[in-house]
């Protein structure tokens, strides 16, 4: 008899853009499965508030890191101090916030850079200092929470889109040289969830349309086939499970976790 294989006990997870939203989510759903977390984030204050809210059932050792995503030096410093430490990390959730929103033609050549740096670069700082111990132990996970604008992309997130795009084909590069190594690399999409961003979108879209931020969350509501948005729970148990032993052979996706809301396979 075969049982799903979701245990991560002795697992190392490094969750970055872990403070709030989707990145405490998945912080959460790992230490649920036994794994220890290592929040990453550059608020201090707000890292040592929330990491009492991780599991510790199974005894797992729960720390942080401190590091600016906006500052590419600063994230190579905090992992290269993690691994100096004598630690080593098995999975590596890649998440930050998202760079402001509007058209194309008002995008700035320094939004593109720097949210180029933010995402793109850092999760490639954080990937090549963290796949040699992944390959050591034979198991590797490495997550991208990105957007579901690399399937279809959103108006007025011009920026975002360009960059997501970016990030997802970098993901799928790296997902085929990672392979034989026992690492899988993967791309979770989340749809409308209830995080602050999500607030901030609604907050914009009411100011920009002159509609009442009641009104604009029914308009997207009513575009979501399950009829409600998102809760960070289960985006976070996505992201746990395809960090799991049983989703070995999972690599190079894009998973949308939207509720049905894109239109396109």
């Amino acid at each position: 008899m075969h049982s799903m294989n979701l245990d991560l006990t002795g697992k190392t997870a490094i969750v970055c853009g872990s403070t709030q939203g989707l990145g405490l989510a998945s912080a959460i759903e790992l230490s649920l499965l036994g794994a220890n977390v290592v929040l990453m984030a550059r608020n201090e204050e707000k890292l040592k508030s929330v990491i009492g809210s991780l599991d510790t059932a199974k005894a797992q050792q729960h720390s942080y890191l401190v590091a600016d995503f906006t500052d590419v030096n600063n994230v190579i410093a905090a992992v290269n101090s993690f691994l100096n430490n004598g630690n080593t990390a098995h999975i590596l959730v890649n998440n930050t916030g998202g760079p402001a929103g509007g058209s194309v033609m008002n995008a700035t050549i320094d939004e593109f850079s720097q949210a180029f740096n933010n995402h793109l670069i850092c999760n490639h700082v954080l990937a090549k200092a963290l796949v040699p111990g992944m390959k050591a132990a034979g198991f590797g996970r490495i997550i991208n929470i990105i957007s579901t604008s690399v399937k279809q992309p959103i108006v007025g997130l011009a920026v975002s889109n360009t960059i997501r795009g970016a990030v997802a084909s970098w993901s799928k590069t790296l997902a085929t040289e990672v392979a034989p190594f026992g690492i899988t690399v993967n791309n979770v999409l989340p749809g409308f969830t209830k995080t602050v961003r999500a607030d901030y979108i609604v907050q914009k879209r009411a100011k920009d349309s002159g509609k009442s931020e009641e009104q604009v969350m029914k308009e997207l509501e009513a575009e979501i086939p399950v009829g409600r948005i998102g809760r960070p729970e289960e985006f976070g148990a996505t992201v746990a499970f395809l960090c799991s032993p049983s989703a070995a052979y999972i690599t190079g996706i894009n998973l949308p976790v939207d509720g049905g809301r894109l239109s396109c396979l």
